[in-house]
């Protein structure tokens, strides 16, 4: 890396919360656009757009503009800023460095690592008012990021997670926080971000077993209609078998991790809907990669989920 690196990363930032503050001042020339509702309570997952330059005020202002109630997955350093414009981060990550998914709780070598981290971060939610964070099984070798460790099984993969997360559910429940495990695809090998070989706790149903013998109502399942597309389909049965233990809801196009557009084969009203039936409290944390114009992929995208 060098200064010059340095110069056009800056430079990129720069032009893309510009671009951000244009998008913001055309929408509102417009009539209103984003939510008008209501009903379900949507959410902007900020490294999405981050990806594109946005800084996290740049997300925090295009979610009170379109009627969002939250950025999330934001470490909480960044809540203050959230906290400026009345906004909530409704669910928190878990405070591992790197890629968290990778070192799990599938994992007794990351245990320690693990839960150290998700009580730190638990405390914080408590003093702000978070009340959810992020959980995942992590990579099935021995040696997470090594293919040729030998391989964890599924069953002791779910033991360990069991055992992993019961060491942090009753801090949990004390602190009035619930944690979120969350099933990934493992057939996407496109982009590190779109799928996740080798991620065990691809199928919701091993999830949700893992889930239900913690025993405990403060454990959830991060339910990513994105994911369970790939892995499982059947999306809305799947919410109506686990409507107990849903704790949270990230969306995304398939294929493609893009914009909820006409090119992608999710069909999200009704799964809205569907949420609404059962009753569903929580957020819908839109989680796609934008292609284009990312303003406009999100009030597409909020729009759409406003049902």
């Amino acid at each position: 890396m060098n200064d010059q690196t340095l110069s056009r990363r800056n430079l990129m930032k720069l032009a893309g919360g510009a671009a951000v503050t244009a998008a913001l001042s055309t929408q509102a020339a417009k009539a209103k656009r984003g939510v008008k509702k209501g009903r379900i309570n949507q959410s902007i997952v900020h490294w999405c757009w981050g990806e594109r330059g946005w800084e996290i005020e740049d997300t925090a202002k295009a979610a009170k503009e379109l009627g969002c109630k939250s950025v999330e997955l934001i470490a909480p350093e960044h809540w203050p800023v959230l906290k400026k414009h009345g906004l909530t981060c409704a669910i928190a990550p878990n405070g591992v460095e790197g890629a968290p998914f990778i070192r799990g709780l599938n994992n007794p070598l990351y245990h320690e690592m693990v839960i150290k981290a998700t009580k730190e971060t638990i405390t914080e939610c408590a003093k702000f008012g978070v009340k959810n964070v992020i959980a995942f099984n992590g990579f099935k070798w021995r040696k997470a990021e090594d293919p040729k460790s030998g391989e964890i099984s599924l069953e002791e993969g779910a033991k360990n997670c069991v055992r992993g997360l019961k060491k942090i559910i009753g801090y949990a429940e004390k602190k009035g926080v619930n944690i979120c495990i969350e099933h990934l695809n493992t057939r996407d090998d496109s982009h590190p971000m779109k799928g996740h070989p080798g991620y065990q706790g691809d199928k919701v149903d091993y999830v949700a077993e893992i889930i239900r013998a913690v025993g405990s109502p403060n454990m959830k399942m991060l339910f990513d209609i994105y994911h369970v597309q790939i892995m499982d389909g059947d999306v809305i049965r799947r919410i109506e078998e686990n409507k107990d233990i849903i704790g949270h809801i990230h969306t995304a196009g398939n294929p493609g991790r893009k914009e909820l557009d006409d090119t992608q084969e999710i069909n999200y009203p009704p799964i809205m809907r569907k949420l609404l039936d059962i009753g569903y409290k929580g957020h819908v944390g839109q989680e796609f990669i934008p292609t284009g114009d990312p303003m406009k992929g999100l009030v597409e995208a909020v729009e759409l989920c406003d049902v």
